[in-house]
């Protein structure tokens, strides 16, 4: 009777060590914070600039886009005409600028002098007239000319001196060249002109709806012929980097929990497979769980918000996936 006893006690003691060397083995793995949580990403909201007519939708539902492709354009044909006009009125203000700048040319100095001389030519004939009818009347005692006729001379005399002088003036003038005053005027409105120019060219170049980042066309939100404006979303992107998986921890496991600790994260629909991350935020603040977060707590206890950034290439995550995390003791 004692050789089975002893042989059933020897085999319980082996079974124990064996229980006892498999929970030593296997206590790092179950050491380890498993947690649940959901995928985040973040989303961007497309919206034309400018109101116009949508002439050409480019991408669809699902669609990969890359920074700067264009995904729709909006009909600018009446805004490329007013640009062009613009540019012409400004290309006429830089030459009237560039005449001022370089001021008369040798031409119009000749021909202002030649003006002038004219101009002293006529005041001299005048004040000799003048002279000479004013000596016939001295000579005759003013029988030899009419009152009216040294009237008509000496206003002649003084209108030809005052041409003169203008002429004198306006040669003065074109030697000298446009004022600063003028010069900076027309600069002035150059520079109006182009930057009316530039705000219509600006407004033709938002009639093009570019992807501002790598992403994902999550909703086409607009069709050809739509009208489109700032206040209406046209697509919705959902950014491929980064992605989070968003987990609750209780304040138990709290002192766990660490920046830049490693995680492994895993899901249903890819069993086998885990994706490498790490902590990348821990809240300071205490919240209420969320309905959507799996915990075996009660719904009224407080938990803190952690993300674990993820590295996913073969972009195998999807939005407000379930998934299961395991954070590790090691820190990346």
């Amino acid at each position: 009777m004692k050789k089975p006893v002893i042989l059933v006690v020897a085999v319980a003691a082996v079974l124990a060590a064996l229980l006892l060397w498999w929970a030593g083995r296997r206590q790092p793995d179950d050491a380890a914070l498993r947690l649940q949580g959901n995928v985040d990403i973040r989303q961007v909201s497309l919206a034309f600039d400018g109101s116009g007519r949508v002439e050409v939708v480019n991408v669809e539902e699902g669609d990969n886009v890359e920074p700067g492709q264009v995904l729709a354009l909006l009909d600018t044909q009446t805004l490329q005409l007013q640009a062009a006009q613009a540019k012409a009125q400004a290309e006429s203000q830089r030459q009237n600028v560039a005449r001022l700048r370089n001021g008369a040319r040798p031409q119009e100095v000749v021909q202002a002098r030649s003006q002038l001389v004219a101009a002293e030519a006529d005041a001299a004939r005048a004040s000799q007239d003048l002279q000479r009818l004013q000596g016939v009347a001295a000579a005759t005692n003013g029988r030899g000319v009419s009152a009216q006729e040294l009237d008509r001379a000496r206003s002649a005399a003084k209108v030809a001196q005052a041409s003169a002088q203008l002429q004198r003036q306006a040669l003065a003038m074109v030697e000298q060249g446009p004022r600063k005053e003028d010069i900076a005027a027309a600069q002035a409105q150059l520079e109006g002109a182009l930057a009316q120019l530039a705000l219509l060219q600006h407004q033709v170049a938002q009639g093009a709806l570019k992807a501002p980042v790598a992403a994902v066309v999550r909703s086409r939100l607009v069709e050809v012929g739509d009208m489109a404006g700032p206040q209406r979303p046209a697509f919705t992107l959902a950014l491929t980097q980064p992605k989070w998986v968003r987990v609750f921890v209780g304040e138990k496991e709290l002192g766990r929990v660490r920046a830049g600790q490693a995680a492994m994260v895993s899901s249903d629909s890819h069993p086998g497979t885990v994706i490498n991350g790490k902590v990348g935020f821990i809240s300071s603040v205490a919240e209420f769980t969320p309905k959507t977060v799996q915990t075996e707590e009660l719904r009224t206890s407080l938990v803190y918000e952690v993300r674990v950034v993820v590295e996913d290439p073969r972009d195998q995550l999807r939005l407000g996936q379930p998934v299961s995390v395991r954070l590790l003791d090691e820190v990346r």
